[in-house]
Order: C-alpha cells, then structure tokens, then sequence
C-alpha cells in the first residue's frame, strides 16, 4: 500500500502541472471581463497574463445542465438533462429533479481517476448525491439536507469543524434583500474557506469548485444595477451590492492565488451570462386563448398547472413555465388522454412553432423568439424531452406557467421576486503563472472546457463523441 501511494504520488509530480477551475455561476463577460474589471486586480492579473474572452454555454443556458455539459463535454441532449426538473413519462402532472445519479457520462474527474489521478469536487451542479470519486467531493446547491454531502463521508466531520454547519445555497427570492445579503457573503465565507482547506490539505491533480452566489446576487439585485432595467431604482442602499461582491470574489481569488504555487493553473468559468429581466411571458394563458389548453375551471387566483382543472380530453398542448418554456403535445397512444393522431403530429408541431414564434411584445413590438425541437439543438435526445422549447425574445422575458392572470405578460416573475434571465455568453479566464499571453479568445464553447482542462493535465484519456475540443488559443500557448 505504501509503495502504490509513493508510486501514484511519483506519478503525479512526473506529470506535472495541476489545474484548478474556479466555476462563477452566471458571471457575464460584460461585467467580469469589462466594466468591473478595472476594480478586480487579481481577476485583471489573469486577464492580462492569460487567454480569456466569451463561453458560449448551451441551450438552455441555465445552471442545470450547463455545468453537467462543461465537465462532460455533453449537450443536454446526450445527457438527457434539459433544466432542473423534468416530466416522468407520460404523465400530465409528475416529474423527476435532475441530480448526480442523472449524468450517465464520464466527467473530467472521472477520466483523470483513470489514469490514477485525484480530483477535488466542490458545488459542482448537480453532484447530490455524493459519489465515490478518486479524491474528495462536497455536493452541490440542490442538496436537501445536510446528512450526507461529502466524498468520503468522514470529510463531513472535517468541513464542519472547519467551517460549522456548511451552507449549499440562500433564499434569494425574497423581499428581505439584507438577511438574503449577509446569507450569501456566510456561504460564501464558508465555501472559499473550504477550498483553501481542501487545497491545503488533500491529494488532488484537479479541483473544480462553483460558487452559486453570483447567480443569486444577480437575480435579487440586478434591478438596483441595470439602469435599463424596467424596475430600475435609482440611488438605492443597493446601487453597488453587485459591484460590491464582484470585489469580495476578487480578493477570494487572490487568496486562491497565494496559496497555490506556479505548477498550477488557474481557469475560471461561468455556465452562462446574465442580463436584465424584462417581465413573464404567460405561456399557459397563451394556449388556452388559442384554444390548445382547455379548463373546466378557470382559477380564481394565480396557480401552477398541475393544480387546475384541465379537460385533458379536449387540450392538444400544455407547458411549463421557467427561464424557458417546455411545451408538450398531448398526443394518442402516449398521453392517457390524447387527442392528436400520430400522422398529424409533424404538422401540429409546425403550427405550434408558427404561431409562437410570432407572438409580440406587450406593446405589439416584435420579439425575437425562438421555437425549436430538441432533436434540432441536439442531434440526439434521450430522456424525457419536451415537444418543443421555446424562449422569448433572446431570454429577456421569462415563460410564467401559472394560470390565472389578467395579462399575457406580467412586470415580474410569477414564482417570487427575481431581476435577471441569463444570457448565451458566459465567461473563460485560463492562466498559467509559467506563461505571459495576453490573449483573447473567440468561439469558445462551454463543450470546450473538459477537452481543454484534459489538455492542460497532459491527460492521455479522451472523451467519447466529445461535443467540444481544446480552446485553439491553448494550443497555441
């Protein structure tokens, strides 16, 4: 045993270089590697010493499944992950949550264990419940309890003693913005002093590590940022929190840098961007205006669907609301109660697409809405994938799945307060302290990312129909 643990260490020091990829969830170019930038020395550093530019991330852009396609190389397609929750079957009303059991395919840890190298995991979406890794494993913001959360489970013992009780997410749909506020800096105190912990004290080759409270920053303060919010609040106490935070995360980082020596590389990435939320889209409401969803009883207040009093004998689509709308047919032989035929299941998907690719604005503007079949976006799709997905005007507007509203479109979300929707464009900062670049990336993929961390690693594993491939200005470095 002790000759196998001298050998592995032996083999690790040969191969040379470790790899640390810091995960911002949401963080936007336009604000990390622009407008805040000259405020973020330690995140300027990267920049201007390393490659860094826009990620594309996938459709949807949302942190379930980006952050699975990211370390998978994966769309959500072959992953069969296509948001947070997902319909059982071919039931109108039951669904299943997306959580580690659900990722099939190999992850950058998995193949690195392979090859008899260890991995730090901490907060990677979804990673609950733990697995057994080659390393150590702390789970992610959808844990439920905090029962079993680490990889081994004696490390539980660990965290705690270091940090007390360990923090996976806030409430950030709330009104109560100063206790949401002073939440989210503990997590985040916690969670950074865990990585420095783990840096310190574990074997690994590999960490990866995902901070979720960008993401929650962004949605309950964007209104107090954006001026051209719609519900923008001029001279709010709130103007600078997300400055603010963006300056904390910046003297995280540094910490992080002085802690490692120059055999290791530093990448952050974002699963998508973030931008302004210009109201709800009722997408419920919608189809039953047209005649697609049918009620036996109208709710006499806002109510999710799956609560009404559908006449599923007379409705040929439903939906369900989110930062996108999952749309279903309800079609014969699969549905219990369907009502379109099989052969004309082509053309009412076209009609669908049709219809609601033209639907406008609030104030009959054009929007730019996109409809799309998964097979389309995917090339393959496995799972329980909706009928169609359709966003609304490039994600500025949210799909509200309540029924029981006076309007098409609502100023807010119709699940609680929330500022932002997320945008295409992540961010990718890669920076190597043997290195002096200064370069700018352009079309790099979040499929990209595994292949590159791999790369990095000197890794001989590869991914199998990897969707991404190494940054080309890595090859170049």
């Amino acid at each position: 045993m002790v000759i196998s643990k001298l050998k592995s260490r032996l083999l690790r020091k040969k191969e040379g270089k470790k790899v640390i990829l810091l995960g911002l969830d949401s963080a936007p170019p336009e604000l990390l590697l622009h407008e805040f930038l000259p405020y973020l020395p330690n995140f300027k550093k990267l920049v201007e010493k390393g490659i860094s530019g826009p990620l594309r991330t996938i459709e949807p852009p949302i942190t379930i499944p980006a952050w699975a396609s990211m370390v998978t190389s994966k769309n959500p397609g072959q992953l069969g992950m296509y948001g947070f929750r997902h319909r059982k079957g071919n039931s109108y009303t039951d669904f299943w949550i997306a959580n580690s059991q659900s990722i099939k395919e190999k992850t950058i840890w998995d193949i690195l264990a392979e090859e008899g190298r260890k991995s730090t995991v901490i907060g990677v979406p979804p990673s609950y419940p733990p697995k057994e890794i080659s390393g150590n494993l702390i789970t992610c913001f959808i844990t439920p309890t905090t029962d079993n959360y680490t990889y081994p489970p004696s490390l539980k013992s660990e965290i705690e003693k270091l940090v007390g009780e360990y923090t996976f997410d806030v409430v950030f749909r709330t009104e109560d913005r100063d206790t949401l506020l002073e939440g989210l800096y503990d997590m985040t105190e916690k969670r950074f002093e865990v990585i420095k912990y783990l840096m310190k004290n574990k074997e690994w080759d590999f960490l990866m590590a995902v901070e979720i409270g960008l993401d929650r920053l962004h949605h309950a303060f964007w209104k107090f940022y954006d001026k051209d919010h719609h519900l923008y609040e001029p001279g709010s106490k709130y103007e600078n929190t997300i400055k603010d935070y963006y300056k904390y995360l910046d003297k995280k980082l540094g910490e992080i840098m002085e802690t490692v020596g120059d055999d290791t590389i530093i990448v952050v990435a974002s699963d998508h961007g973030t931008k302004r939320m210009k109201g709800s889209f009722c997408i419920n409401e919608w189809l039953i205006e047209k005649g697609y969803l049918v009620l036996n009883k109208r709710p006499a207040e806002p109510t999710a669907l799956d609560k009404c009093d559908v006449d599923w004998s007379r409705t040929t689509a439903w939906a369900w609301g989110g930062y996108y709308s999952r749309i279903f047919v309800n079609l014969k032989g699969r549905e219990s109660e369907g009502t379109i035929d099989t052969k004309d299941y082509e053309a009412f998907l076209d009609e669908l697409k049709d219809v609601l690719s033209e639907i406008p604005g609030p104030d009959g503007e054009t929007l730019m809405n996109k409809i799309v079949r998964p097979e389309e976006l995917y090339g393959t799709t496995r799972g329980d994938a909706p009928d169609l997905m359709a966003s609304f005007d490039d994600y500025y507007y949210r799909a509200a799945g309540t029924i029981g509203h006076s309007s098409m479109f609502l100023a807010e979300n119709d699940t609680g307060p929330d500022d932002s929707m997320h945008s295409m464009e992540g961010v990718l900062i890669i920076y190597d302290p043997q290195q002096d670049l200064g370069v700018e990336t352009s079309g790099a993929s979040i499929l990209d990312v595994a292949p590159t961390i791999l790369h990095l690693l000197k890794s001989k594993g590869a991914i199998n129909d990897a969707n991404g491939k190494v940054i080309k200005e890595v090859l170049k470095g």
